[in-house]
């Protein structure tokens, strides 16, 4: 007698960022990146938590409490990267949005970059890969 597995599909990978204040990282993600709030929880009429998404890339943020450590050790050591069609027009998008940033460049390993912090103090690229001389 054989037995059948099923595979899980994994769709989406949503990380969770806890911040000191989730207000300004939230308008920070939607109004200068163009993320949209999908989901959020507000107890006693706060927000506590919200799930923002832009196409196919989710963030999640959290209200940080004591129990979250120090400010300056969250987010050590990891960066999230965002693959997208066209890096410099996200960078068009991000300074029209206000947004003081450095132009995109281009890594040695052929992704043209835009590099950032949000906020709360993570590290944030969004890249596309560097056009080919044909």
């Amino acid at each position: 007698m054989s037995v059948v597995q099923q595979t899980a599909v994994v769709r989406e990978l949503a990380p969770l960022l806890f911040v000191d204040d989730i207000q300004l990282c939230a308008a920070f993600y939607m109004d200068k990146l163009g993320f949209e709030m999908v989901g959020k929880w507000e107890p006693q009429g706060k927000l506590a938590w919200c799930k923002l998404r832009r196409d196919g890339a989710v963030i999640m943020l959290q209200q940080a409490c004591e129990e979250d450590g120090p400010a300056g050790e969250r987010g050590r050591g990891i960066g999230f990267y965002f693959n997208c069609d066209d890096v410099d027009a996200m960078y068009g998008e991000v300074v029209a949005r206000g947004l003081p940033v450095n132009p995109p460049k281009a890594a040695f390993y052929g992704e043209k970059q835009l590099s950032l912090r949000d906020p709360g103090g993570y590290s944030l690229c969004f890249q596309s890969p560097v056009a080919r001389a044909s």
